[in-house]
């Protein structure tokens, strides 16, 4: 009983450290550039096209999609953006946020300690704001990772339960469990990015034989799906109080994601043999953290690919289900 109070309380204490250093990262980069990225977002939607490609490098500076969506329904109830400018934005976004799963992948945790000595160092030296938020930048970056081997240090001894294993076997037989789990925790932790992490260090648990993955892509996948469906919330609770066009926003992003997951769901054999192609080769437990981010980039460049052409449609949708009062 001890033993397992032990590990629940390492596992939500690592999930608390990359929760905060994700925010104290986010909230120093919005600090030190808040202001040229709200100038560039504003600017920088003249097309479609330009819209995605800001959405994307903007979430990737700040590492937050929700503070990019936040951002964009602001502005949208300035008037400094239009709703078709607003929902491609909004489509980048989605692609931005998943270089975080990317940088979880390459395994960066190694060089933690290095990152926050670096902070803190950068903190005390700099006496400017922006040396300062660079500082907590790096700090919060090597917080995130620090927060990271915790969880997966928590996770090791759950491999080995019997009720896990019974879990996992129904997940991988069942996608609507995985995904229904995966939504459960974003709308719980109100964070995809926590979520994947936590993902990608449950997946890399070595089972039985030492080589093969605890839940295996095909299990995680439906997992991931859910949380991009979950990370749509953050949009919606943003736009309470807001006008019209805010809400549609949100919208915009729940049908983006719901359609992609239905139809990654139906067609999850191919999807899973297309992110293997994609991915290196090698041990399961080795390749799987990699082989999440990938597909959690595919997927959302794939979504993006498909709705791009079809903005006007998504946003007469919107505009039917929301119509004006």
């Amino acid at each position: 009983m001890e033993q397992k109070l032990f590990v629940i309380l390492q596992l939500f204490g690592g999930l608390a450290l990359f929760l905060y250093g994700m925010d104290s990262m986010s909230r120093a980069i919005q600090q030190g550039a808040g202001k040229r990225l709200r100038s560039v977002l504003a600017r920088c939607t003249a097309n479609p096209a330009a819209g995605v490609l800001t959405g994307a490098a903007v979430t990737a500076v700040v590492q937050s999609s929700s503070a990019v969506t936040v951002m964009v329904i602001a502005f949208l109830a300035a008037g400094l953006l239009q709703l078709r400018q607003a929902v491609t934005v909004v489509f980048g976004a989605n692609i931005g946020t998943t270089v975080t799963a990317q940088l979880l992948a390459f395994q960066v945790e190694k060089w933690r300690y290095l990152l926050l000595f670096g902070g803190v160092l950068l903190c005390f030296a700099c006496k400017g704001q922006k040396g300062r938020c660079a500082g907590e930048a790096l700090f919060g970056f090597g917080l995130l990772f620090e927060g990271i081997t915790v969880m997966g240090s928590a996770l090791q001894p759950l491999a080995e339960s019997p009720r896990l294993w019974q879990w996992l076997l129904q997940v991988q037989e069942n996608p609507l469990l995985g995904l229904l789990a995966g939504l459960g925790m974003t709308l719980t932790v109100q964070s995809s990015s926590a979520t994947i992490a936590m993902l990608q260090s449950a997946a890399a648990q070595p089972g039985p034989d030492g080589v093969h993955s605890l839940l295996g892509l095909a299990g995680a996948i439906p997992v991931l799906l859910g949380d991009n469906i979950g990370t749509t919330i953050t949009a919606v609770l943003a736009s309470i109080g807001q006008g019209r066009d805010a809400k549609r926003v949100a919208a915009a992003h729940a049908i983006f994601n719901l359609s992609g997951a239905a139809v990654c769901c139906v067609f999850l054999r191919p999807f899973t043999a297309l992110v293997q192609q994609l991915s290196p080769v090698g041990p399961e437990c080795a390749v799987i953290a990699r082989q999440i981010a990938n597909a959690h980039t595919l997927f959302n460049v794939l979504c993006t690919a498909v709705w791009l052409p079809l903005t006007p449609l998504m946003v007469r949708l919107v505009r039917r289900l929301l119509p004006d009062r």
